[in-house]
């Protein structure tokens, strides 16, 4: 890729890699990372080849890849093997969270204007990754993740950390009164007409505190996709791109 954006509180934690892409002028639809989206097959996988070997850990890791459907779904990753990475065919069947405690398992989220959430626990080496639109962020998608490790791995929800990665902000996320209806005033900064400002990483921030959260275990990345859209990938800014980048976590 041009460069990799990652996490100043994840970076200080040898035993979680973690990253998230971005655009690449070079590579095959500006190094879109999505199997989902119409192109040719061969050409993403061709891009998340090189996303790997830039990366370094190609030989060494196994990738996972959900299809994302918007739910509040949440899946333990098991077992050593890359799905969804070399084919859609095999990728987490209607996942938008998942969770492993597994050494070498790289947890991936697709978006392009929707909230990446990375977590890691320190303490029960556990890792998640979170796809949180807005319809996951209503069904509190983030918040039953945390939840879930505490119920499977037993993870206190004061030993994690998480990184809100790039997605769209405050000052670009027009919504209608159908979507403002489910998110309070905290979340919805300014009326225009009759459209809301919808603040999504917000949203999730107040839910990753509401689940026990330090404040100072969470990292928000302050970058708006569409604002930033010469670097990721921007659904609404790029009027319906097929583009996607990828965030990235694992343990080592």
């Amino acid at each position: 890729m041009a460069g990799f954006y990652r996490s100043g509180l994840l970076d200080k934690y040898e035993g979680c890699f973690h990253t998230v892409t971005t655009k690449e002028s070079a590579l095959f639809c500006q190094g879109s990372l999505a199997l989902h989206t119409g192109e040719p097959a061969e050409e993403i996988i061709a891009n998340r080849r090189e996303v790997a070997r830039r990366l370094g850990i190609g030989q060494q890791a196994y990738f996972v890849v959900a299809e994302q459907t918007h739910s509040d779904h949440i899946t333990i990753i098991e077992g050593g093997e890359s799905r969804g990475w070399h084919t859609a065919e095999d990728a987490v069947a209607n996942c938008d969270a998942m969770i492993t405690a597994q050494k070498g398992m790289v947890l991936t989220i697709l978006t392009a204007d929707c909230v990446p959430v990375l977590l890691f626990d320190p303490e029960k080496e556990v890792v998640a990754a979170i796809h949180a639109g807005w319809r996951g962020t209503k069904a509190n998608i983030t918040g039953k993740t945390v939840q879930k490790m505490v119920d499977t791995f037993g993870s206190n929800p004061k030993d994690i950390v998480a990184f809100i990665a790039p997605s769209i902000g405050r000052c670009c996320y027009e919504v209608g009164e159908d979507v403002a209806q489910h998110f309070d005033d905290e979340a919805l900064c300014d009326q225009v007409g009759e459209k809301y400002m919808l603040d999504l990483p917000l949203a999730n921030q107040k839910q990753l505190l509401d689940a026990g959260l330090n404040a100072e275990n969470i990292e928000m990345s302050g970058q708006c996709t569409a604002c930033e859209a010469e670097r990721y990938f921007s659904y609404r800014k790029e009027q319906g791109c097929s583009g996607r980048f990828m965030s990235m976590i694992g343990l080592r």
